[in-house]
Order: C-alpha cells, then structure tokens, then sequence
C-alpha cells in the first residue's frame, strides 16, 4: 500500500515517524502505513492536498488483530478461567481508556498530524484520538510486517497492562454495570439510540446516547455502535460514581 501525497511524500513526516519506529526497534518497510496512522481526520478534512485519507480507515480493520493476540493471551495463561471473566478482561484491555494509556507511555501524541483547530483544542491530550492513533499502529504493523510483529507490539505493550487493570479492578463491563444499577436503584433498564451518525459507509461516526426512562444521561461519539455504546455506558457509570 502506497500513499502519494503530501504528506505521505514529505521528509518531515518521513523522518518523524522514522524516529519514533526507531525508538521502538521496529524495522519497517513501507513508512508510509506509519505515517497514515497518525494522521487524524482533522488535517484531511481541511488539507485534501495533505493526504488522501485519514487513520480512522486503518483503525476501522484493528479489531481482528487486536482481539485475537489478546484472547490467545488470556486463553493460555488463564486454563481455568471462566468464559466470562476472560471476557471481561479483554474488553478492559482494548477499551478505549486503556488504549490512550498506551499511546501516552509511547508518547504517539507527539506524532500526531493535526489541523490547526484541533490542536488548539488540546487534540494531542484527546483520549479518543490516542487510541484510534494506538488501533492504526496496530493495523499499520499487520500490513507492513505481518502478524509476528504486530503480536509482540500488543503483548509488549497492550497485554502488559493486564495487572494494572487487575489489581484496581478495571476489568468491569460498564454496560452491565450501568444495567445491574439502574434496575436494582430504580427497577429500569437504560437503553441506547443512535442521535447521529455521518459520513459514507465505508468510513461511518455514530454519536450514540444512553437513557434512563425518557431522560438522557450520557453519549459519546465513535466509528461503531458498539464502541459508542460502551463509552456512553462508561460516562454513565462516572456520572453516577457507582463503586
């Protein structure tokens, strides 16, 4: 895959990404996958001479990947284990606050290709962008160097959380926390709807809404449903500071 834009074509990135892979001792091949993944939408939506497309194409194919290193992980070093323990634990460690965690210790934020408005709204600190930004590297490295590769960045660097998230109980799944609550505070089950979505079908945002009775209590926006749904119910769960 070869990207012949601007910014695919300028130095600058080259080098600064070529930097970063360095201090990650990755051999690349074709820097330009590298360089896609850093670039937010932001700068394409503004600059189309910057380049054709933005990382939320890469982010779009993560999920194979990721999930498959991870559940191989946990399968193994986990025999005894119940299904729905494991479960949870996978979903702590792909959930997007996990993720910008991650992209924060590899410092991906200084990399980022931002439009000017975005940067002035602290975009380098935004949590969604990191870990759209850590979920491209990842496709990024399945394309240029194959699976190999990419399973020892996510074991590496992704799974190595694992005991963070156990030992301060992060592993919870905030849909079914929010559910349990509500029902058991209130006798009611929240539900979801879709307030928006925008863009072509290949490259979809959806803003999805969480509601008790006829009351809106939380949303969030996210190329997926299901993705959006989980971090409403997970700004619910904050909002109601349920231990």
């Amino acid at each position: 895959m070869v990207v012949t834009k601007k910014a695919i074509e300028s130095e600058i990135c080259k080098n600064k990404l070529s930097k970063l892979l360095l201090d990650l001792k990755i051999e690349y091949k074709d820097i330009s996958l590298y360089i896609l993944a850093f670039i937010h939408r932001s700068i394409v939506n503004e600059r189309n001479d910057f380049a054709p497309e933005h990382n939320e194409r890469l982010e779009f194919l993560w999920d194979a990947v990721l999930e498959l290193v991870i559940t191989q992980a946990l399968y193994k070093e986990f025999p005894d284990t119940q299904e729905w323990v494991l479960t949870d634990l996978r979903s702590a460690l792909v959930r997007w606050r996990n993720l910008a965690e991650v992209a924060k210790i590899l410092n991906f934020q200084e990399y980022l290709f931002l439009w000017k408005w975005e940067e002035k709204s602290w975009g380098r600190e935004n949590d969604y962008i990191l870990a759209n930004t850590v979920e491209s590297f990842i496709w990024a490295l399945y394309l240029d160097l194959w699976f190999d590769i990419a399973h020892t960045f996510i074991i590496k660097y992704i799974y190595s959380s694992l005991s963070h998230i156990q030992e301060n109980k992060l592993f919870k799944d905030f849909k079914t926390l929010i559910q349990e609550y509500t029902q058991a505070e209130f006798d009611i089950t929240p539900h979801y709807e879709v307030l928006e979505d925008s863009g072509p079908d290949h490259d979809k945002t959806y803003v999805v809404g969480i509601y008790m009775w006829e009351r809106h209590i939380g949303s969030w926006t996210w190329s997926s449903k299901k993705k959006a749904q989980e971090s409403a119910a997970e700004n619910a769960y904050l909002q109601f500071k349920i231990k």
